[in-house]
Protein backbone atom coordinates (compact mmCIF):
# COMPACT_ATOMS: atom_id res chain seq x y z
CA UNK A 1 0.00 0.00 0.00
CA UNK A 2 2.87 2.10 0.91
CA UNK A 3 4.42 1.65 -2.50
CA UNK A 4 1.40 2.18 -4.00
CA UNK A 5 1.06 5.94 -2.78
CA UNK A 6 4.64 6.40 -3.57
CA UNK A 7 3.96 5.68 -7.32
CA UNK A 8 0.70 7.93 -6.78
CA UNK A 9 3.06 10.92 -5.92
CA UNK A 10 5.53 10.17 -8.24
CA UNK A 11 2.96 10.46 -10.73
CA UNK A 12 1.69 13.83 -9.43
CA UNK A 13 4.60 14.84 -9.30
CA UNK A 14 5.82 14.10 -12.99
CA UNK A 15 2.23 15.89 -13.77
CA UNK A 16 3.24 18.95 -12.08
CA UNK A 17 6.74 19.19 -13.41
CA UNK A 18 5.44 18.79 -16.84
CA UNK A 19 2.97 21.66 -16.52
CA UNK A 20 5.16 23.71 -15.12
CA UNK A 21 7.20 22.91 -17.80
CA UNK A 22 4.86 24.85 -19.91
CA UNK A 23 5.08 28.30 -18.35
CA UNK A 24 7.35 30.23 -19.93
CA UNK A 25 9.55 33.54 -18.64
CA UNK A 26 9.78 37.11 -20.28
CA UNK A 27 11.84 40.40 -19.30
CA UNK A 28 12.13 43.74 -20.83
CA UNK A 29 9.57 46.64 -21.55
CA UNK A 30 7.20 48.45 -19.39
CA UNK A 31 5.38 50.02 -22.49
CA UNK A 32 3.46 46.73 -23.18
CA UNK A 33 3.41 45.39 -19.43
CA UNK A 34 -0.60 45.97 -19.05
CA UNK A 35 -1.05 44.59 -22.15
CA UNK A 36 0.94 41.38 -21.46
CA UNK A 37 -0.24 40.63 -18.25
CA UNK A 38 -3.53 41.09 -19.59
CA UNK A 39 -2.72 38.25 -22.39
CA UNK A 40 -0.96 36.00 -19.91
CA UNK A 41 -4.50 36.02 -17.71
CA UNK A 42 -6.51 35.17 -20.55
CA UNK A 43 -4.17 32.81 -22.16
CA UNK A 44 -3.73 30.45 -18.68
CA UNK A 45 -7.64 30.38 -18.36
CA UNK A 46 -7.49 29.14 -21.72
CA UNK A 47 -4.39 27.16 -22.32
CA UNK A 48 -3.51 26.55 -18.97
CA UNK A 49 0.13 27.16 -19.85
CA UNK A 50 1.38 30.24 -17.75
CA UNK A 51 4.01 33.42 -18.43
CA UNK A 52 5.96 35.13 -15.91
CA UNK A 53 6.98 38.17 -17.37
CA UNK A 54 9.52 41.25 -15.59
CA UNK A 55 8.70 44.45 -16.52
CA UNK A 56 12.25 45.76 -16.11
CA UNK A 57 13.30 48.11 -18.69
CA UNK A 58 13.99 46.77 -22.55
CA UNK A 59 17.88 47.53 -21.42
CA UNK A 60 17.44 44.82 -18.74
CA UNK A 61 15.17 42.55 -21.05
CA UNK A 62 17.82 42.71 -24.03
CA UNK A 63 20.47 41.96 -21.61
CA UNK A 64 18.72 39.16 -19.95
CA UNK A 65 17.88 37.33 -23.05
CA UNK A 66 21.27 37.46 -24.89
CA UNK A 67 22.54 36.09 -21.38
CA UNK A 68 19.56 33.36 -22.28
CA UNK A 69 17.73 33.82 -18.12
CA UNK A 70 14.51 34.38 -20.54
CA UNK A 71 12.77 32.63 -22.69
CA UNK A 72 11.93 35.97 -24.40
CA UNK A 73 12.95 39.55 -24.85
CA UNK A 74 11.12 42.68 -24.81
CA UNK A 75 11.56 46.01 -26.37
CA UNK A 76 10.34 49.35 -27.71
CA UNK A 77 13.78 49.77 -29.17
CA UNK A 78 14.29 47.90 -32.06
CA UNK A 79 17.73 46.29 -32.50
CA UNK A 80 19.47 46.47 -35.70
CA UNK A 81 20.17 43.65 -37.69
CA UNK A 82 23.86 43.68 -37.29
CA UNK A 83 23.36 43.41 -33.59
CA UNK A 84 20.72 40.59 -34.07
CA UNK A 85 22.63 38.79 -35.78
CA UNK A 86 25.91 38.99 -33.45
CA UNK A 87 23.59 37.99 -30.55
CA UNK A 88 21.91 35.10 -32.59
CA UNK A 89 18.48 36.84 -32.42
CA UNK A 90 14.87 37.02 -34.24
CA UNK A 91 13.06 39.76 -33.51
CA UNK A 92 9.63 40.22 -34.29
CA UNK A 93 6.62 42.87 -33.59
CA UNK A 94 4.02 41.85 -30.93
CA UNK A 95 1.79 45.44 -30.13
CA UNK A 96 1.75 48.53 -30.95
CA UNK A 97 0.78 51.75 -28.78
CA UNK A 98 1.65 55.54 -28.16
CA UNK A 99 3.87 57.48 -25.63
CA UNK A 100 2.22 60.85 -24.05
CA UNK A 101 3.42 63.50 -22.01
CA UNK A 102 1.62 63.71 -18.62
CA UNK A 103 1.83 66.20 -15.97
CA UNK A 104 0.38 67.20 -12.31
CA UNK A 105 -0.98 71.24 -12.92
CA UNK A 106 -3.75 72.37 -10.55
CA UNK A 107 -6.64 73.99 -11.87
CA UNK A 108 -6.35 72.03 -15.38
CA UNK A 109 -8.40 69.26 -16.75
CA UNK A 110 -7.08 66.30 -18.65
CA UNK A 111 -6.50 66.83 -22.13
CA UNK A 112 -6.63 70.82 -21.73
CA UNK A 113 -3.00 71.69 -21.96
CA UNK A 114 -1.51 72.00 -25.54
CA UNK A 115 1.69 71.44 -26.18
CA UNK A 116 4.42 71.01 -29.02
CA UNK A 117 7.10 68.94 -29.59
CA UNK A 118 9.77 71.93 -29.50
CA UNK A 119 8.41 73.31 -26.46
CA UNK A 120 8.34 69.70 -24.58
CA UNK A 121 12.69 69.69 -25.94
CA UNK A 122 12.79 72.84 -24.07
CA UNK A 123 11.09 71.59 -20.98
CA UNK A 124 13.02 68.35 -20.66
CA UNK A 125 16.34 70.90 -21.70
CA UNK A 126 15.68 72.94 -18.77
CA UNK A 127 15.16 75.99 -20.67
CA UNK A 128 11.28 76.44 -19.64
CA UNK A 129 10.97 76.12 -16.19
CA UNK A 130 7.53 77.53 -15.37
CA UNK A 131 4.23 76.47 -16.30
CA UNK A 132 3.43 80.32 -17.49
CA UNK A 133 5.93 80.55 -19.88
CA UNK A 134 5.09 82.71 -22.59
CA UNK A 135 6.34 79.66 -25.04
CA UNK A 136 3.34 77.58 -23.29
CA UNK A 137 0.74 80.22 -22.83
CA UNK A 138 0.72 81.25 -26.47
CA UNK A 139 -0.09 77.38 -27.04
CA UNK A 140 -3.00 78.03 -24.55
CA UNK A 141 -4.55 81.65 -24.83
CA UNK A 142 -7.28 81.78 -21.99
CA UNK A 143 -6.06 78.86 -19.67
CA UNK A 144 -5.12 80.12 -16.54
CA UNK A 145 -1.47 78.89 -15.94
CA UNK A 146 -0.04 78.84 -12.75
CA UNK A 147 3.13 80.21 -11.68
CA UNK A 148 4.99 77.27 -10.52
CA UNK A 149 8.38 76.09 -11.09
CA UNK A 150 8.65 72.89 -13.92
CA UNK A 151 9.63 69.54 -12.28
CA UNK A 152 11.09 67.41 -15.13
CA UNK A 153 10.33 64.06 -14.10
CA UNK A 154 12.19 60.94 -16.65
CA UNK A 155 13.19 57.28 -16.44
CA UNK A 156 15.84 56.31 -14.83
CA UNK A 157 16.59 52.94 -16.27
CA UNK A 158 17.13 51.92 -19.93
CA UNK A 159 13.90 51.87 -21.18
CA UNK A 160 12.68 51.71 -24.67
CA UNK A 161 9.87 54.44 -24.00
CA UNK A 162 12.06 56.66 -23.32
CA UNK A 163 14.10 56.30 -26.79
CA UNK A 164 10.74 56.86 -28.62
CA UNK A 165 10.36 59.97 -26.32
CA UNK A 166 14.14 60.78 -27.23
CA UNK A 167 13.75 59.80 -30.67
CA UNK A 168 10.89 61.86 -31.36
CA UNK A 169 12.13 65.38 -29.58
CA UNK A 170 15.79 64.82 -31.55
CA UNK A 171 13.58 65.00 -34.57
CA UNK A 172 11.78 67.89 -33.63
CA UNK A 173 14.97 70.01 -31.64
CA UNK A 174 18.24 69.91 -33.38
CA UNK A 175 19.24 71.10 -29.94
CA UNK A 176 18.08 68.20 -28.04
CA UNK A 177 19.13 65.90 -30.49
CA UNK A 178 22.93 67.62 -30.49
CA UNK A 179 22.95 67.54 -26.85
CA UNK A 180 21.19 64.57 -25.50
CA UNK A 181 20.24 62.41 -28.52
CA UNK A 182 17.54 59.14 -28.96
CA UNK A 183 18.72 56.22 -26.90
CA UNK A 184 17.35 53.87 -24.42
CA UNK A 185 19.66 55.78 -21.95
CA UNK A 186 20.68 59.68 -22.19
CA UNK A 187 22.23 61.64 -20.42
CA UNK A 188 19.71 63.66 -19.56
CA UNK A 189 20.24 67.83 -19.07
CA UNK A 190 17.50 67.91 -16.07
CA UNK A 191 15.06 66.06 -14.05
CA UNK A 192 14.02 63.34 -11.20
CA UNK A 193 14.57 59.61 -12.28
CA UNK A 194 11.48 56.80 -12.39
CA UNK A 195 12.09 53.59 -12.61
CA UNK A 196 9.93 51.91 -15.36
CA UNK A 197 6.68 53.29 -16.32
CA UNK A 198 5.17 52.53 -13.17
CA UNK A 199 8.53 55.04 -10.97
CA UNK A 200 7.57 58.13 -13.85
CA UNK A 201 4.02 57.76 -13.10
CA UNK A 202 4.38 57.58 -9.29
CA UNK A 203 6.52 60.80 -9.60
CA UNK A 204 4.58 62.68 -11.87
CA UNK A 205 1.18 61.90 -9.57
CA UNK A 206 3.53 62.25 -6.30
CA UNK A 207 5.20 65.90 -7.28
CA UNK A 208 2.85 68.74 -7.99
CA UNK A 209 4.21 71.04 -11.18
CA UNK A 210 5.60 67.69 -12.53
CA UNK A 211 5.45 66.82 -16.56
CA UNK A 212 6.75 63.44 -17.20
CA UNK A 213 6.10 60.38 -19.98
CA UNK A 214 4.28 57.11 -20.11
CA UNK A 215 2.54 54.64 -22.05
CA UNK A 216 -1.12 55.96 -22.67
CA UNK A 217 -2.25 52.78 -20.82
CA UNK A 218 -0.66 54.04 -17.80
CA UNK A 219 -2.18 56.92 -18.06
CA UNK A 220 -5.78 55.76 -18.29
CA UNK A 221 -5.27 53.31 -15.45
CA UNK A 222 -3.88 55.85 -12.93
CA UNK A 223 -6.57 58.64 -14.11
CA UNK A 224 -3.70 61.16 -14.93
CA UNK A 225 -3.74 64.55 -16.45
CA UNK A 226 -2.67 64.05 -20.31
CA UNK A 227 -2.00 66.55 -22.62
CA UNK A 228 -2.56 67.33 -25.99
CA UNK A 229 0.19 67.09 -28.54
CA UNK A 230 0.67 68.81 -32.04
CA UNK A 231 1.77 66.69 -34.48
CA UNK A 232 3.75 67.06 -37.54
CA UNK A 233 1.30 67.84 -39.88
CA UNK A 234 0.40 71.35 -37.72
CA UNK A 235 -2.53 69.24 -35.76
CA UNK A 236 -3.47 69.29 -32.15
CA UNK A 237 -4.24 65.44 -31.14
CA UNK A 238 -5.74 63.60 -27.94
CA UNK A 239 -3.83 60.51 -27.72
CA UNK A 240 -6.66 57.33 -28.28
CA UNK A 241 -5.75 54.16 -30.67
CA UNK A 242 -7.16 55.68 -33.48
CA UNK A 243 -4.02 58.18 -33.95
CA UNK A 244 -1.94 55.16 -32.85
CA UNK A 245 -3.25 53.37 -35.73
CA UNK A 246 -2.85 56.07 -38.24
CA UNK A 247 0.75 56.97 -37.22
CA UNK A 248 1.47 53.05 -38.02
CA UNK A 249 -1.05 53.05 -40.93
CA UNK A 250 2.56 53.62 -43.59
CA UNK A 251 4.56 51.14 -41.63
CA UNK A 252 6.97 49.57 -44.37
CA UNK A 253 7.46 45.78 -42.33
CA UNK A 254 8.30 44.16 -45.31
CA UNK A 255 11.19 46.53 -46.56
CA UNK A 256 12.63 46.91 -42.70
CA UNK A 257 15.55 44.25 -41.45
CA UNK A 258 14.12 42.99 -38.41
CA UNK A 259 11.04 44.08 -38.72
CA UNK A 260 12.44 47.51 -37.24
CA UNK A 261 10.03 49.87 -37.99
CA UNK A 262 10.23 53.37 -35.32
CA UNK A 263 6.62 55.17 -35.71
CA UNK A 264 7.54 58.39 -34.45
CA UNK A 265 6.65 62.00 -35.97
CA UNK A 266 4.84 59.98 -38.66
CA UNK A 267 2.99 62.61 -41.29
CA UNK A 268 -0.75 62.41 -41.14
CA UNK A 269 -3.43 64.82 -39.60
CA UNK A 270 -4.83 62.00 -37.49
CA UNK A 271 -1.13 60.60 -36.51
CA UNK A 272 -0.20 60.59 -32.97
CA UNK A 273 3.13 61.96 -33.20
CA UNK A 274 5.04 59.29 -30.54
CA UNK A 275 3.60 56.23 -31.60
CA UNK A 276 5.99 53.12 -30.97
CA UNK A 277 6.52 49.31 -31.71
CA UNK A 278 6.96 46.46 -29.00
CA UNK A 279 9.65 43.94 -30.22
CA UNK A 280 9.77 40.33 -28.90
CA UNK A 281 13.71 38.76 -29.22
CA UNK A 282 14.13 34.92 -29.14
CA UNK A 283 16.97 32.93 -30.21
CA UNK A 284 17.63 31.62 -33.57
CA UNK A 285 18.73 28.70 -32.35
CA UNK A 286 16.76 27.35 -29.23
CA UNK A 287 18.71 25.13 -26.71
CA UNK A 288 15.40 23.98 -25.81
CA UNK A 289 12.84 23.79 -28.39
CA UNK A 290 10.22 22.55 -26.47
CA UNK A 291 10.34 25.99 -24.58
CA UNK A 292 10.52 28.00 -27.80
CA UNK A 293 7.83 26.39 -29.17
CA UNK A 294 6.16 27.67 -26.15
CA UNK A 295 6.89 30.98 -26.76
CA UNK A 296 5.91 31.26 -30.23
CA UNK A 297 2.55 29.44 -29.19
CA UNK A 298 1.53 32.41 -26.95
CA UNK A 299 2.13 35.15 -29.24
CA UNK A 300 0.21 33.13 -31.82
CA UNK A 301 -2.51 32.72 -29.40
CA UNK A 302 -2.39 36.82 -28.77
CA UNK A 303 -2.18 37.70 -32.42
CA UNK A 304 -5.69 35.48 -32.95
CA UNK A 305 -7.52 36.03 -29.55
CA UNK A 306 -5.56 39.12 -28.18
CA UNK A 307 -6.64 41.95 -30.52
CA UNK A 308 -10.09 42.81 -28.11
CA UNK A 309 -8.21 42.88 -24.79
CA UNK A 310 -5.69 45.32 -26.78
CA UNK A 311 -7.77 47.52 -27.73
CA UNK A 312 -9.40 47.72 -24.44
CA UNK A 313 -6.32 48.84 -23.21
CA UNK A 314 -5.89 51.92 -26.21
CA UNK A 315 -3.31 49.63 -27.81
CA UNK A 316 -3.11 49.04 -31.53
CA UNK A 317 -2.90 44.97 -32.12
CA UNK A 318 -0.25 43.60 -35.31
CA UNK A 319 -2.07 43.86 -38.21
CA UNK A 320 -2.99 40.09 -39.94
CA UNK A 321 -0.79 41.00 -42.94
CA UNK A 322 2.14 41.31 -40.15
CA UNK A 323 1.46 38.39 -38.21
CA UNK A 324 1.37 35.95 -41.43
CA UNK A 325 4.97 37.48 -42.27
CA UNK A 326 5.91 37.11 -38.85
CA UNK A 327 4.28 33.18 -38.63
CA UNK A 328 6.23 32.54 -41.67
CA UNK A 329 9.59 33.89 -40.91
CA UNK A 330 9.19 31.97 -37.26
CA UNK A 331 9.57 28.75 -39.45
CA UNK A 332 12.15 29.96 -41.36
CA UNK A 333 14.60 31.29 -38.39
CA UNK A 334 13.48 29.72 -34.96
CA UNK A 335 14.96 25.84 -35.21
CA UNK A 336 16.20 23.79 -31.82
CA UNK A 337 19.59 22.84 -31.42
CA UNK A 338 19.52 19.97 -34.20
CA UNK A 339 18.23 22.74 -36.63
CA UNK A 340 14.66 22.03 -36.66
CA UNK A 341 11.93 24.38 -37.29
CA UNK A 342 10.38 25.01 -33.65
CA UNK A 343 7.21 26.45 -35.44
Amino acid sequence: MRMKHLFASLAIAAIAAGAQAADITGAGATFPYPIYAKWAEMYKKSSGNGLNYQSVGSGAGIKQIKARTVDFGASDMPLPAAELNASGLFQFPAIMGGVVPVVNVPGLAAGQLKLTGAVLADIYLGKITKWNAPQIAALNPGVKLPADDITVVRRADSSGTSFLWTDYLSQVSPEFKSRIGAGTTVKWAVGVGGKGNEGVAANVQRIKGSIGYVEWAYAKRNKMQHTQLQNRDGAFLQPDDEAFKAAAAGANWTGTPGYAVVLTNQPGKASWPITGVSYILVHKSQADGNRGKEVLKFFDWAYKNGDAAAVELDYVPMPDSVTKLVQDAWRANVKDASGKAVW
